[in-house]
């Protein structure tokens, strides 16, 4: 793998839209899904993660030789715990249990199917044609999606006649249950039923169909089973999605950016799971479930929910931060690093990761971008808490020590690293604006603003380097080899190494066909790191490069072979599409195309970086600051104009020079 790196840097150069539509696996819809038309390529697999309230699942699906489907459900319920009560506790299994191979047509199995298309828009559409014997055909469309609010997985088929005669179809009743073993749960055994819903013998006439249903559900002990009406639970699945595609709306020249956007808001939003904790977003990957983190949830997904303006994901971000609140203490010990099992313990194995860094950037952020007051005042105690603890932990040279990073010792982070500062540094810049519209002493404010101008030159002196030839950052004291989150400076408004750090992270040394390595010479990748590259390099002005690198990212994740989202890392976990990451996605769109900067309740400064390429682009029915409102950017005439506009008002329209940064006020 190592040796065709150089060659795929010196092909991004080269690429064109010919060369990425011949890559490409899936296409775009008119209606914002994406299908994959099976017609050759195959075998494929591929994998997808999908959650509700109360259940996750990830489904690996393909296309067989013979042009038949392959599934498997990996089926999570993340609050039936399991013992030991830890981060990975959730009850989970795996079925291979397919309600079509229980169907028969004519007397006979129903066998001999081809796919023919597969279709994702939160939800898997499966259309395949049914060979049958004596030239009776059919089709089959099977519909699998996740319960919005029940701990359930959801199957809906459709068997359609396509022949001349009729075809004899009975679908049996079947139902099975496994009682897991009570010493092995915390609220003893857990009972899981696989059921045929919608039993029928029928003679299928000539253009006739016969719809049925199947379901996995999850239950404790004692609880009553539902009787489900899965056309309602789908009904509920679709308005969900469409409430995340009809709010906080991408409009670009770019179908494929557009929609990557659009998938981002999925997975991003959905994977949150109603524990008795309270709401709690969850990265997913069979692996992490009712808990949050310190970097996935607090720094990297919370600030982009009020945006979306979906009060699910607005109402977890609120309570993590009341998690992370609870263990605030004099003494200024660290807190944990997650909270986990409903909120019932806590994991911080790795030691200090920054993790008061990440709680202060995320929440002063959240706080400002949500506008409400009631909940800043609310959070204010947390934030001046992490700063403070931050402030402590400041080493000799004035950086923020810490014990390791949010890779959790993968790779070395030394005794201080450059993302804990550079988030520190913007959570101090949050907290001014903050503090100044709750009326916050004023003394306290100014120590903030003195302590982020001393923050930011220590940072050059500690962290700014030659690295590799390079005029970037060392990530730590010595460090020596170029790492991905040289970007983060990028990211909280330091430009002053732009130019070698833009030119290091799009070397052969860190750029790959998979975005960024961790550290140059490995094979590792995390989507994390590319996705908050994207948003610097938008940030500090390189527009073109930025939307170069972002087209190719999302066309290789929207429309590659895994889609359709951003994904956890590899080769550890399997490329697993992890929910925060889609968060980080959405950002680079937000605070990166749009420079969008919370400067108070009812403010914000932003500052769009139009591509070249581009006449236009609009971000429509922002949620963000209690508010709703849209932003539109025009080319005209040579010049940039921009316009606010908020419930049929235009609050700003002006032409503007490239790089401006534009003021606005909401009230």
């Amino acid at each position: 793998m190592k040796k065709i790196f150089s060659v795929v840097f010196l092909c991004l150069s080269l690429l064109n839209s010919d060369f990425l539509a011949a890559q490409n696996r899936w296409s775009i819809n008119h209606d914002g899904s994406i299908s994959w038309n099976v017609k050759d390529r195959i075998p494929h697999y591929d994998h997808i993660e999908m959650s509700g309230l109360k259940v996750s699942t990830v489904l690996r699906y393909g296309v067989n030789a013979d042009g038949s489907f392959e599934l498997n459900k990996s089926m999570i319920w993340p609050m039936l715990r399991t013992i030991p009560n830890n981060t990975h506790a959730s009850l989970m299994r795996r079925f291979a249990w397919n309600a079509t191979d229980m169907v028969s047509v004519n007397g006979q199995s129903l066998s001999g199917e081809k796919v023919n298309k597969i279709t994702l828009d939160g939800k898997m559409t499966v259309e395949s044609t049914i060979g049958l014997p004596r030239n009776a055909e059919a089709e089959l469309t099977r519909i699998i999606f996740p319960a919005v609010a029940k701990p359930a997985v959801y199957e809906k088929y459709i068997l359609r006649n396509t022949g001349s005669s009729p075809l004899t179809v009975e679908v049996p009743e079947s139902r099975a249950v496994i009682n897991t073993d009570q010493e092995k749960g915390v609220d003893g055994s857990y009972k899981l039923v696989s059921e045929i819903i919608g039993a029928a013998t029928k003679q299928l006439q000539p253009k006739e169909e016969l719809v049925f249903y199947a379901a996995i559900t999850g239950y404790k002990n004692g609880e009553a089973e539902l009787k489900p009406d899965v056309e309602k639970e789908l009904q509920e699945r679709k308005e969900l999605i469409a409430g995340f595609w009809d709010n906080l709306i991408l409009e670009t020249p770019d179908p494929v950016v557009n929609t990557m956007f659009a998938f981002a808001k999925i997975r991003g939003a959905e994977s949150i799971y109603d524990t008795k904790g309270g709401l709690m977003h969850g990265p997913g990957g069979e692996s992490y479930y009712a808990a949050i983190w310190a970097n996935d949830q607090a720094e990297y997904i919370n600030p982009f929910f009020p945006y979306l303006g979906y009060g699910a994901g607005n109402g977890s971000a609120l309570n993590s931060f009341k998690h992370f609140a609870r263990f605030m203490n004099p003494e200024y010990e660290k807190i944990p690093s997650s909270i986990i099992a409903e909120g019932i313990d806590v994991w911080g194995g790795a030691g200090d990761r920054g993790d008061a860094a990440m709680v202060a950037y995320g929440a002063s952020r959240y706080a400002l971008a949500r506008g409400d007051k009631a909940e800043a005042e609310e959070l204010w105690p947390l934030i001046e808490w992490c700063l403070e603890y931050c402030h402590r932990n400041l080493n000799d040279k004035g950086v923020v020590a810490s014990d390791s990073d949010e890779l959790e010792g993968r790779f070395p982070a030394g005794k201080a690293n450059l993302c804990t500062s550079s988030l520190y540094y913007d959570a101090l810049r949050s907290a001014v604006y903050l503090g100044k519209d709750l009326k916050k002493p004023f003394s306290v404010l100014s120590a903030y603003e003195k302590q982020a101008r001393d923050l930011r030159e220590n940072m050059e002196n500690y962290f700014g380097a030659k690295v590799e030839g390079f005029d970037t950052y060392q990530y730590y004291e010595g460090n020596d080899i170029l790492r991905s989150w040289i970007c983060i400076p990028l990211t909280v408004g330091i430009f002053d190494r732009k130019e070698g750090t833009i030119n290091a992270l799009f070397s052969p040394r860190l750029w790959t066909e998979n975005g960024l390595l961790t550290q140059a010479g490995s094979e590792t990748f995390w989507d994390r790191s590319t996705l908050y590259a994207l948003r610097g390099v938008y940030a500090c002005g390189a527009t073109e490069k930025a939307t170069e690198y972002l087209k190719f990212y999302s066309n290789q994740r929207l429309l590659g072979d895994h889609v359709p989202y951003a994904i956890e890392a590899w080769p550890e976990g399997s490329q697993r599409h992890l929910s925060a990451e889609s968060g980080l996605y959405g950002r680079i769109i937000t605070e990166g195309m749009f420079g969008i900067r919370p400067t108070g309740l009812k403010s914000f400064t932003f500052t769009p970086r139009l591509p070249s390429e581009w006449n236009s682009m609009n971000l429509r029915k922002i949620k963000a600051f209690n508010t709703t409102f849209d932003i539109e950017v025009l080319r005209e005439n040579g010049k940039q104009l921009v316009t606010v506009k908020s419930e049929g008002k235009t609050l700003l329209h002006k032409a503007i020079k490239e790089g401006e940064i534009v003021s606005v006020k909401l009230d």
